[in-house]
C-alpha cells in the first residue's frame, strides 16, 4: 500500500516501471494505492493533470538528486550485527561532532568507518553526524536539507548509513543525527505542491516557518524522528534550533516527540537521547514533564561557550561583548547559563531563565568549538589558528573537565590547521549568486574585510574545509599536533577515572576568578581545575593534602600548598 498526503492535489498517480497507478482519495487529505515496490525500483508522483513527476516526500533515497524520480529501500532488508547492543546515556559522556563529507578526504560514511578508532582512543562516547538528509548539490552543511528521510547519496545513501551505525556499536560508540524540522532548504522543495507543509505568511531567519498546526506535518516530523531511531537504529537526535519551531497547539511538537521517543525506548530496550539547540536559554526544555516541561534530554548552553571563547581569546564583538568578565566564566561554569534573565546587550532585551539546581549538570552540552561557533566566523578559523599553544591547552582542560557534557568538533583534538568554511554547491546560478552575496553582505556589516570571507560557491571553499589526518597520525606531524591529541586523550581519561568529574550536582560546583591576575578556579568536589588566563605568571593557593594529576606546562610548580601556574596554562589537582 502507497499512501501520500497531498491535499493540495486534485489527481494523484504513482508513476514506476510498470506504467502509472491513480491513486484514490480518501479522508483529510490523504491518497492511498495498491502498488508493490522492491528495493532499487524507481517511482515518483505526478499531481494533477501535469507530466511533471516529483519525488516521494518520504523518499528513503534519491540517487539521482533532489528533483529526480525517488528509489524504493528496503530498510528491513540490513542484517543488523548489533544484537547485543544495549546503547549509551548521555549522562557520562563525551560527543564529537563531524561532518561526514569533510571528516575524511573521501567525503563519504565508509571512509568515516575507517576512522572509528581514532575516536575509541580518543574516549568519545557518541558520534554526532551534522545533517545527512538529501540537499541540492553535491557538498553542503547539510541544514538546506529538503527530503527529510533520505540519505545524500555522495554520502553512500541509507545502505551505507546503515553500515556506519552497526559499526558504530561495534566498537561501543552511540549514534546522534542532526535533524532540522524548522525549515526547509532553497531549493527540491516540492512539499508545498503537495500540502500547506508551511506557513508562507510566517517566517524564520532561514525561510517559510514549518505549519505546526497541521496534524499531517506533525506526524510527518515525529515519523521522521522515529525513523532514525527504529530503522537505522541511531541512538538519539539533536533537534536543530528549536527556538524557530512555532507551536500554538497544547501540547508542543518538542514533547510529543520526547513522549514518542520514550514509547520507543521502552521497546527496543535501549536509551535514546534527545539534545535541543535552543537559543533561548529555557530549560523547560531538559525539564521533566511533570513539572511542566518537554522532557528532552539535554540541550546545549552556547553561554559556556561565549564565556570560555573570549577568556581565551579577548574577542568582544557582538554577542561576546556581555562576557567580557572572568566573571561570566564563573556564572556559566556554576549555573549553566550566564544569560538567566539577565539584560543582554546584543538582543536589547532581558534574556534567558534561571536552571532549576535539581537538574542534573549533564543535561547541558557545552564545546569550546563546534560548526556554528567556527563554519559562521568570516574565515572559518578554528581556535589553532588564533591561538597560542597555552590557550588551545587551557581551552582543551575547560571543554573536557567542564560541569557538563562536552562535545568537541572533529579535529580540534589535534590542533587541525585547516579551516572550517561555510561551502554550498548550489546548480542554480541565481541562488549561488544570492548566497555568495549575502555572505559578503553579512559579514561586512560587522566590519569585516570581504578579501577574507571565501566564496562559498568555490570548490576550494569545500576543499580547505577537509580534515587533514596527517597531522593526527604522522610520526612527522609538527610536535603541536601530537602534543594536543596527548591531551585531549589523557583529559578524557582523567574524566573516566575521577567520579567527582561526572558528579552532576549543580551543589557540587563552585568556581572563582581575579579579574586582574586573569585567574580562574573551578572547584569540583575533590578536584580543583586551576587555570591562568593571562601572560603573566601566577600563584594560587591548593587546598591542603591536594596533589597534582595534570599540567599543561612544564614549568609548572607546587610547594608549601601553593601552585605556580606560567601564563597560558592550567592545572588539575585532587584530595
Amino acid at each position: 500500500m502507497m499512501e501520500l498526503w497531498a491535499p493540495r492535489a486534485t489527481r494523484v498517480r504513482l508513476r514506476h516501471a510498470g506504467g502509472d497507478l491513480e491513486m484514490r482519495e480518501e479522508a483529510d487529505g490523504w491518497w492511498r494505492g495498491e502498488v508493490t515496490l522492491a528495493d532499487g525500483d524507481r517511482y515518483g508522483f505526478v499531481l494533477d493533470d501535469g507530466d511533471t513527476v516529483r519525488p516521494d516526500p518520504r523518499s528513503r533515497r534519491q540517487p539521482d538528486g533532489v528533483h529526480e524520480t525517488s528509489c524504493w529501500f528496503d530498510a528491513d532488508g540490513y542484517e543488523w550485527s548489533d544484537h547485543a547492543w544495549t546503547g549509551r546515556q548521555l549522562a557520562g559522556g563525551i560527543v564529537y561532532e563531524l561532518h561526514v563529507g569533510t571528516f575524511t578526504p573521501e567525503g563519504s560514511l565508509e571512509a568515516a568507518t575507517s576512522r572509528l578508532d581514532h575516536l575509541v582512543d580518543l574516549g568519545v562516547t557518541h558520534v554526532e553526524l551534522l545533517p545527512v538528509n538529501g540537499f541540492n548539490g553535491v557538498w553542503n552543511w547539510g541544514y538546506d536539507g529538503v527530503l527529510w528521510y533520505t540519505v545524500h547519496e555522495a554520502y553512500g545513501g541509507p545502505a551505507a548509513y546503515q553500515r556506519f551505525v552497526d559499526a558504530c556499536h561495534g566498537r561501543g560508540l552511540a549514534v546522534i543525527q542532526d535533524v532540522v524540522y524548522n525549515h526547509l532548504g532553497p531549493s527540491g522543495n516540492y512539499l508545498p505542491e503537495y500540502g500547506p507543509y508551511l506557513r508562507d505568511a510566517e517566517r524564520n531567519t532561514w525561510g517559510s516557518s514549518v505549519n505546526l498546526d497541521e496534524p499531517a506535518v506533525r506526524a510527518f516530523i515525529v515519523e521522521n524522528a522515529l525513523m532514525w531511531m527504529r530503522d537505522y537504529h541511531v541512538d538519539g537526535l539533536r533537534l536543530d534550533a528549536v527556538h524557530a519551531l512555532l507551536d500554538r497547539t497544547d501540547r508542543h511538537i518538542l514533547q510529543e516527540i520526547a513522549e514518542e521517543t520514550d514509547r520507543l525506548s521502552a521497546h527496543v530496550g535501549r536509551p535514546l537521547t534527545l539534545i535541543a539547540e535552543s537559543d533561548m536559554n529555557d530549560a523547560t526544555l531538559i525539564s521533566a514533564r511533570e513539572a511542566g516541561g518537554y522532557g528532552l534530554t539535554a540541550q546545549w548552553s552556547d553561554d559556556y561557550h561565549h564565556a570560555l571563547h573570549v577568556a581565551l581569546t579577548g574577542e568582544t564583538v557582538g554577542y561576546y561583548a556581555d562576557f567580557a568578565p572572568l566573571s561570566a566564566l564563573v556564572k556559566a561554569a556554576t549555573r549553566g547559563f550566564f544569560h538567566d534573565g539577565t539584560w543582554s546587550s546584543f538582543r536589547g532585551r532581558e534574556h534567558g531563565r534561571p536552571i532549576d539546581p535539581r537538574i542534573p549538570t549533564w543535561r547541558l552540552v557545552t564545546y569550546s568549538q563546534d560548526h556554528d561557533q567556527i563554519g559562521n566566523r568570516a574565515a572559518g578559523d578554528r581556535l589553532s589558528q588564533t591561538l597560542d599553544d597555552g590557550g588551545l591547552r587551557i581551552g582543551a582542560v575547560l571543554t573536557l573537565l567542564a560541569p557538563f557534557t562536552p562535545m568537541l568538533f572533529m579535529g580540534e583534538e589535534w590542533a587541525a590547521s585547516t579551516p572550517w568554511q561555510f561551502f554550498t554547491s548550489h546548480p542554480e546560478p541565481e541562488l549561488a549568486k544570492a548566497t555568495a552575496d549575502g555572505r559578503l553582505a553579512e559579514f561586512a556589516a560587522m566590519g569585516w574585510d570581504e578579501s577574507v570571507v571565501p566564496d562559498p560557491q568555490d570548490p576550494a571553499t569545500f576543499e580547505r574545509s577537509h580534515l587533514d589526518w596527517s597531522e593526527a597520525t604522522s610520526d612527522a606531524a609538527d610536535p603541536r599536533h601530537r602534543r594536543t591529541l596527548e591531551l585531549y586523550r589523557r583529559l578524557a581519561q582523567l574524566r573516566r577515572e575521577l567520579p567527582d568529574l561526572t558528579d552532576p550536582d549543580f551543589a557540587a560546583l563552585s568556581a572563582e576568578a581575579d579579574e586582574d591576575a586573569r585567574t580562574f578556579v573551578l572547584r569540583r568536589g575533590d578536584v580543583d581545575v586551576l587555570v591562568n588566563f593571562g601572560t603573566d605568571a601566577a600563584t594560587l593557593r591548593m587546598r591542603d593534602a591536594s596533589r597534582v594529576l595534570l599540567t599543561t606546562d612544564d614549568a609548572v610548580s607546587a610547594d608549601d600548598g601553593r601552585i605556580t601556574l606560567p601564563g597560558r596554562s592550567a592545572a588539575v589537582t585532587t584530595l
